[in-house]
């Protein structure tokens, strides 16, 4: 593994001041809320589709005293349509603990961080550098590929033991003791956005790279070859039929999905394995009057969904088990996976 250079950091820190991102809503600050917010949308979603929810969370919960307070309808109504529902759990957790073990307010090294609900290893170093100044390296999905290209570093990540080498690698690159309060946090975000911009996963930008001296990938001409994961995610599909039903006023009859599972505690149409196991759930009249709705795919990180709707129109004394009728007043707020809720606004 290549030894960094002293002016590595530097030469990162000065990018990001002229070519980095910003102009992000949630940079330009230290307040450690609006970091740990956007850091964890951020994780497997684009930037572009975070901005909004970003947005509208803020205007809901603008600091962690409102998110702890907030119901979890609420806090997963305004996820709803983010994915990873785990993360609005975590959120929500993470908001209670903070008001409840630390006043209110976060602490200020990664070590303690990462002791709260969702705030792994890198969420807590880049709470702690952007905001504190900590010295500590981040190694998020772009900041590992930068790394790994420019350090040489070909053990493959998938391996524990070399995933902790890599985080001593990362570390070696952090600006030096002495100018890490004035340099941490933009040299944390440059990292980000080298990863982002310059050091994509395909067809990196090698000469736009600040650090294209020292990367020992591009030296090699070999980039794309970094990082080294033997362990490939396979992916799976499962069929899920839906029992759509309504009453004529548009009160929907909802449950609360299981955890852990599938969409795991957001409201949900009914699922079932089966079209016959759908049908059983219904009294012959109503039986007689499902219809098939047209199935779509709806694809998720490791599974696609192939969803079946059947719609049926129902009494409001009719009770389909643990669920409840929800009103076309009420649904909107609720927590809903996004391709039922795009079924719903069909209404």
């Amino acid at each position: 593994m290549k030894a960094a250079s002293t002016d590595f950091a530097t030469r990162v820190v000065q990018w990001q001041q002229s070519q980095g991102r910003n102009d992000l809503p949630w940079q330009n600050t230290r307040d450690p809320y609006r970091v740990w917010l956007s850091e964890i949308m951020l994780q497997q979603t684009q930037v572009a589709t975070v901005k909004g929810y970003f947005a509208r969370f803020l205007a809901r919960c603008p600091d962690v005293a409102s998110l702890a307070a907030a119901s979890q309808d609420e806090v997963l109504g305004l996820w709803s349509g983010l994915g990873y529902y785990s993360r609005a759990g975590n959120l929500h957790r993470c908001a209670q603990q903070l008001v409840e073990l630390h006043g209110g307010r976060f602490p200020r090294d990664a070590q303690t961080l990462a002791t709260l609900p969702g705030i792994g290893p890198s969420t807590a170093a880049a709470i702690a550098s952007l905001c504190f100044s900590e010295r500590v390296a981040i190694l998020d999905a772009n900041v590992k590929r930068v790394v790994t290209r420019v350090q040489g570093f070909d053990a493959d990540v998938a391996v524990a033991a070399n995933a902790r080498a890599l985080w001593a690698a990362a570390s070696a690159l952090l600006p030096a003791h002495g100018r890490a309060e004035a340099q941490m946090a933009r040299y944390t975000q440059g990292m980000m956005d080298l990863g982002a911009m310059v050091c994509t996963p395909k067809k990196p930008l090698c000469t736009h790279c600040p650090v294209q001296g020292e990367c020992v990938a591009f030296k090699a001409g070999e980039p794309e070859c970094y990082p080294v994961r033997s362990r490939k995610i396979k992916r799976s599909s499962q069929a899920i039929w839906m029992l759509w039903a309504q009453t004529a006023e548009g009160a929907v009859w909802l449950d609360r999905r299981p955890v852990p599972g599938v969409w795991a505690g957001l409201h949900c149409l009914p699922l079932f394995d089966s079209h016959a196991a759908l049908h059983q759930t219904l009294a012959p009249p109503a039986q007689a009057q499902l219809q098939s709705e047209s199935s779509f795919i709806h694809v998720l990180t490791h599974k696609d969904l192939h969803l079946h709707p059947c719609r049926v129109q129902l009494s409001p004394h009719t009770l389909l088990g643990q669920g409840r009728w929800v009103s076309a007043e009420e649904w909107p707020g609720l927590g809903l996976p996004a391709p039922i809720r795009k079924l719903l606004e069909r209404l």
